[in-house]
């Protein structure tokens, strides 16, 4: 669910996302037309089991942040196996 979105004075938005059961995100990069883009993942609940974050090279991580660049750096979600993920994501581009 896109809570907020604005492209100016800078390209931004924010998600409150729920991965149930069964969901995953195949390994993709988000390409931008133009400049760096950065996304602040917040986990507000894990999964009982999978649905991990996998990022081959965050600028940060631990266990409820994730801050990368997902336009340069591969990144996916492994199967949500039992329970539910919810996550706060925050994203926007620099220098576009």
């Amino acid at each position: 669910m896109l809570l907020v979105g604005a492209i100016w004075p800078i390209k931004f938005d924010v998600y409150l996302l729920k991965f149930p059961e069964g969901c995953e995100v195949p390994p993709h990069t988000d390409k931008v037309d133009s400049g760096r883009h950065y996304r602040l993942n917040v986990i507000l609940k894990k999964a009982k089991s999978g649905g991990e974050f996998i990022c081959s090279s965050p600028i940060y991580s631990n266990r409820r942040i994730k801050f990368f660049r997902p336009d340069v750096c591969e990144h996916s979600v492994t199967k949500v196996i039992s329970g539910n993920r919810y996550l706060l994501s925050i994203g926007w581009v620099r220098g576009a």
